[in-house]
């Protein structure tokens, strides 16, 4: 079928919510490129949202869940356990880097594993409240919309959110909040709405996602801890979009060397099959009774198989290494249009986990230049995201696997484009 046809059924039977605003649809994709069902070709910076650090369908990924598939599918790992679930497990114990001897759980979605991360955090402290940080973004689930640090779209029309969720300012100086001011609002949260004894986890991404892609400061990651530790308290760290490589470390927390209670991981850790994980100190993970964690469909044998892949592409690929070298490119390319183009502010990455935001000629943020160059992208076959609390973020999610020249015809595309849009109040001519 082609595009056409495929909008008429979109349209006709998928939920308004649920239905994509894209009206080109996939048929196959290779590494950072893909073709739509009329032929189009398209270079991918979205990732999946941060899904592809490795790539579309990378060979020895697709490989093992082929082998997968002609084993065993599914048996439901609480009836039948089956060793990838296990292998996983020990390759995640291994490297994430919490405090203490880890254990893990399989889910499926990064929604899924911050859920049970909260579920394990109220068994372990028999405490009830959580509190999370303003950017925010956890999933749609009913308690992870409650978490968001942003409404819309996620929460604006499902009526009443679960209780016992407070919420504290995210060190970000382009908004205002330095990272003393962060850190006094979260103490006040804790005086005045979380009582400490009462309040099981504090959660947060030490690189915002949706929120912007602000990393934040070691020092302020450093007094998360503090803070957690001297209330005892559960530090999360929400690494589902920031993890697997994104940063040009495995797991973004390694930058500041500090070591939370718990993660939640999903994305790129199977390349695109569904899979999340909660990792966490092994006391905290055993806290809960028999049976209390877990789905149907949690940690599935395919994709384990598939994680088991990308655990090996990364060691034989070098693929944190990959991730760096990106980000210094994208970084390099950054500086450049933020000395050429007014409008482009606040150029910033950690790893190839990068961004830049679009100001308008009054400084303000501009969501509708940022939605303009992501529609003006697509229509000349590059895949590009905005994000941010204003929407004037622009997000680079590519896979750091991208060929060099894929990379530059990307980038070429964003530049010509930026010259369309501002051209008339760049500083110099790029």
């Amino acid at each position: 079928m082609n595009n056409a046809q495929l909008n008429e059924l979109k349209d006709k039977y998928v939920a308004k919510g649920a239905a994509s605003p894209a009206t080109a649809f996939a048929d196959r994709a290779k590494n950072a490129e893909l073709w739509d069902a009329d032929g189009n070709r398209f270079i991918d910076f979205a990732g999946g949202i941060g899904v592809l650090n490795i790539g579309h369908c990378h060979p020895k990924v697709v490989q093992a869940v082929k082998d997968q598939l002609d084993k065993v599918m599914h048996t439901c790992q609480t009836v039948m356990p089956y060793e990838g679930y296990v292998k996983v497990a020990e390759k995640l114990a291994e490297i994430t880097p919490v405090r203490g001897e880890a254990k893990v759980m399989l889910a499926n979605s990064g929604a899924e594993a911050l859920e049970n991360a909260v579920k394990i955090a109220r068994a372990a402290t028999g405490r009830n409240n959580v509190i999370c940080f303003d950017g925010g973004y956890h999933g749609r689930t009913f308690m992870t919309m409650a978490m968001n640090g942003k409404v819309a779209p996620y929460a604006s029309d499902f009526g009443t959110m679960p209780g016992c969720v407070f919420r504290a300012g995210y060190p970000v100086a382009e908004h205002g909040i330095s990272e003393e001011e962060a850190v006094r609002r979260l103490k006040m949260v804790l005086k005045t709405d979380a009582n400490p004894k009462d309040t099981a986890a504090i959660v947060l991404e030490p690189v915002l996602g949706e929120g912007g892609f602000y990393p934040a400061p070691q020092s302020f990651l450093e007094k998360i801890r503090e803070i957690c530790d001297e209330h005892g308290i559960l530090m999360i760290v929400d690494e589902v979009q920031s993890g697997f490589g994104r940063t040009g470390k495995m797991f973004a927390i390694e930058h500041s060397g500090v070591k939370p209670d718990l993660m939640t991981m999903a994305k790129s850790m199977a390349a695109g099959m569904p899979i999340s994980a909660v990792v966490g100190t092994a006391e905290h993970m055993d806290a809960s009774g028999g049976n209390s964690l877990g789905g149907t469909y949690s940690g599935s044998p395919v994709s384990c198989a598939a994680t088991l892949a990308v655990m090996e592409v990364f060691e034989e690929e070098d693929i944190l290494a990959k991730s760096q070298a990106l980000g210094d490119k994208l970084a390099k390319r950054f500086a450049q249009w933020a000395s050429d183009f007014d409008a482009v502010v606040h150029p910033r990455n950690l790893g190839s986990m990068a961004a830049f935001e679009l100001n308008g000629k009054d400084g303000q943020p501009a969501p509708d230049l940022a939605a303009a160059l992501c529609k003006r992208a697509r229509e000349q076959g590059l895949i590009l995201l905005s994000c941010g609390m204003f929407g004037n973020t622009i997000r680079f999610l590519m896979p750091v696997t991208i060929e060099d020249k894929v990379l530059e015809e990307g980038l070429d595309i964003v530049e010509q484009n930026l010259k369309a849009l501002v051209g008339s109040e760049a500083t110099a001519t790029a």
